[in-house]
């Protein structure tokens, strides 16, 4: 049985955690507010590029530019987005199963990671992968010249012929309490389904200036900036959502723990003080 003087100890040790976990919710509250307006404000940008993109790619040959070219998928460039800091409930966890799923349904094929986040360097570093390359987030938020560097060491390496298809993974947000992990077709660049031809001719809509060739090329490398930096804001929202659930619910099992504590040390308490007044009233019946 724990004495009084630990159980009193516990208390004030649950009570400064809970004085932490508070702090990170509201803080990541914050965060979350600013990183769900940029993603917000970057998604219909990143959609219609995709639109635009699928437009075009449906209309050229796979010939036409070097992006396009479907050389099979021998060898599989694999972009996994986490976190650098953990304290963020199953976040992590969850895109680490997908990467892991991805590269077993692939097993025929030669997987190299480009790893952005430190919690998924960490993971994999510790296993038998080929790493491309491993970068951490930051503190601070997410960038476009970060995501200009992560499309152009993949593109680099597509180019190069030392990848034939890349594809990445990362957290889209749905709200603070719901995020998914997605995994996402970056190169070789296919039209996608949601942008075959309609009947009211919606493709027909677009006037190309020069060519559709030339525009093409030109939208290319900056369709996979735009879908590097939509997936670090998709990331980093994710990550403060479950952040900020995860401290909560953290809060919320310390006040419990602090009730039950302070229920166990107020029945010792009242054990000791009754069996201190038994002791007294049987040493004055001794002395009569």
């Amino acid at each position: 049985m724990a004495s009084l003087k630990d159980i009193k100890r516990r208390i004030k040790s649950v009570k400064n955690t809970r004085q932490i976990t508070k702090a990170m919710k509201m803080v990541s509250a914050a965060k979350l507010k600013r990183a769900q307006d940029e993603i917000t404000a970057a998604r219909p940008y990143a959609e219609k590029m995709l639109e635009l993109i699928g437009s075009l790619a449906s209309k050229a040959s796979s010939d036409s530019h070097p992006l396009l070219e479907n050389r099979g998928s021998a060898k599989i460039g694999l972009v996994l987005y986490t976190s650098d800091r953990g304290l963020c409930g199953g976040f992590n966890s969850q895109l680490l199963r997908t990467a892991e799923r991805f590269i077993r349904e692939n097993s025929s094929s030669e997987i190299s990671l480009y790893l952005v986040g430190k919690r998924g360097a960490e993971y994999f570093k510790r296993r038998s992968f080929k790493i491309l390359n491993a970068r951490v987030i930051g503190g601070g938020r997410p960038g476009y010249g970060a995501a200009v560097e992560i499309a152009n060491d993949v593109v680099g390496a597509y180019m190069n012929g030392e990848l034939d298809e890349v594809h990445i993974i990362f957290s889209e947000f749905k709200s603070a309490m719901t995020q998914t992990p997605v995994t996402q077709k970056l190169l070789p660049v296919t039209a996608p389904g949601s942008t075959e031809k309609k009947e009211d001719g919606g493709q027909g809509e677009y006037l190309y200036e020069p060519s559709e060739g030339a525009v093409l090329a030109s939208l290319l490398p900056k369709y996979v900036e735009v879908q590097a930096f939509r997936a670090l804001l998709e990331t980093s929202a994710s990550e403060h959502g479950a952040r900020m659930t995860s401290m909560d619910s953290a809060s919320k099992n310390a006040g419990q723990m602090i009730g039950g504590l302070t229920l166990v040390y107020n029945r010792l308490r009242q054990a000791a003080i009754t069996r201190e007044l038994m002791e007294i009233i049987g040493g004055a019946e001794a002395l009569k």
